[in-house]
């Protein structure tokens, strides 16, 4: 296996090629660079109509980039969006994907609406009534939000978002053309009189939000609340697109969770979006969209448009995972090392970054949400951190207008353990330090 591989990367570098029954052979030398285009003229091209657009469609990757990126190797991953790879259920997904690939026809085409049996799972997880036929299956959270915004809102219009909010959604509303409006939240989520008022300010028919632990501050959308907003985008005319990508990241000392807004909506008011990938691994891009009446079709249409489907053996992969018992033991493992790893971190800032404010502890979710003091610049600490060999995540992308004042996202997640939250939060005094000094 290690030759294999070896072969494989001298390949792709041009190094050597392969002959199947003959063998490697080394390549021939390169002669000579390949001439260097002029690309120049693209630069008019992509910014022609920005004179006609509302709202120019330059995509701006940067907040999602941060916490997709590998940091250097020795630098403590603070600013990671997924489970560590020793939280992640890697032999039960190798099993899983290995009895998928067996199924008769895992290699066939898929319904395009998604396989039957994993609809019907879905439906169940969501509940509230909510049926297989109501579901779609798509590539993973991002893509299910991209197909949302695409199927409710047209260029050019505004839509409401929580503030701060996940930095992805608003580069995929940025890219389809949307304006989006900030909504201020608090430590019980999104503030109904504000969201009253947005609406009413803008015309806008999309409101977009995280109901349990939201990202980054990790807020649970209070009971009263919830009502509320449904209610509030109803008398609209308006959609709420829920986005519960964290349901299954909930910690061992959480209360009961509230249901989704989606479980309580005859109207179709909410469409839904829950995803496997959070709570699995980065490549198990298998998630759902969740949604009542007429828009159903529309979202049927754009994500049919942009994909066909998701490929039949990854959804195999993901019917075989939860159907299997070790599905609750992954459930419970992460709950439990969830929790302590909060923990860990928490009182780790509260000994040695008593000048962060942590306004709210969650008890789901993977990070905390700290407020730097007025005396330190965001992108000076981030800076200074990644000297020291730890990497956070900035607080400006989280907001599409302009911070109240400098934050920095911590995960817990990400990293190895809490001997590494320990050495993270170090490095973090010590570059905090240099700053203050």
């Amino acid at each position: 296996m290690t030759v294999t591989r070896a072969l494989a990367q001298l390949a792709a570098e041009g190094l050597v090629v392969t002959r199947p029954g003959a063998g490697a052979f080394r390549a021939e030398p390169r002669t000579s660079a390949p001439a260097t285009g002029d690309t120049s003229w693209q630069e008019l091209a992509l910014s022609a109509d920005t004179a006609t657009e509302l709202v120019p469609r330059a995509v701006d990757a940067s907040g999602v980039l941060v916490t997709l990126a590998a940091p250097p190797p020795g630098v403590v991953e603070f600013n990671g969006g997924y489970l560590h790879p020793s939280l992640q259920p890697e032999r039960a997904l190798a099993a899983a994907l290995a009895r998928a690939g067996r199924r008769p026809g895992a290699w066939g085409r898929p319904p395009t609406d998604g396989l039957p049996e994993l609809r019907e799972w879905f439906a169940r997880e969501i509940g509230g009534g909510v049926t297989a036929a109501e579901i779609l299956i798509t590539a993973g959270g991002q893509s299910a939000i991209t197909t949302a915004l695409r199927a409710l809102a047209p260029p050019g219009t505004p839509v409401l978002v929580e503030s701060p909010t996940y930095p992805g959604m608003l580069a995929v509303a940025r890219a389809a053309g949307l304006r989006p409006v900030p909504v201020p939240a608090d430590a019980d989520g999104v503030r109904p009189e504000l969201l009253e008022a947005a609406f009413r300010a803008t015309g806008a028919r999309v409101f977009v939000c995280q109901p349990l632990f939201q990202n980054p501050t990790g807020a649970v959308l209070a009971p009263e609340r919830r009502r509320e907003v449904v209610r509030i985008a109803r008398a609209a005319g308006a959609f709420v697109v829920e986005d519960d990508f964290a349901r299954r990241l909930v910690h061992e000392d959480a209360p009961p969770l509230p249901a989704p807004l989606a479980a309580d909506d005859p109207d179709g008011v909410v469409v839904h979006v829950c995803s496997l990938t959070k709570i699995t691994s980065p490549n198990l891009r298998v998630g759902a969209l969740a949604a009542r009446g007429p828009v159903l079709e529309r979202l049927r249409a754009i994500q049919v448009v942009d994909s066909f489907f998701v490929p039949r053996p990854l959804q195999e992969a993901a019917l075989e995972l939860v159907g299997s018992p070790a599905w609750h033991r992954h459930l419970r493992a992460v709950c439990q090392e969830l929790k302590s790893r909060r923990d860990v971190l928490t009182g780790a800032v509260a000994r040695r970054l008593p000048e962060l404010a942590l306004p709210h502890v969650p008890y789901g979710g993977y990070h905390l949400w700290l407020r730097l003091p007025d005396t330190v610049p965001e992108a000076a600490l981030l800076a200074a951190a990644l000297r020291t060999g730890v990497a956070a995540a900035p607080g400006r992308p989280y907001f599409c207008a302009e911070p109240p004042a400098g934050h920095i996202r911590l995960s817990f997640a990400g990293v190895a353990g809490p001997t590494e939250i320990a050495e993270g939060v170090r490095r973090l005094r010590t570059a905090l330090d240099e700053l203050t000094a």
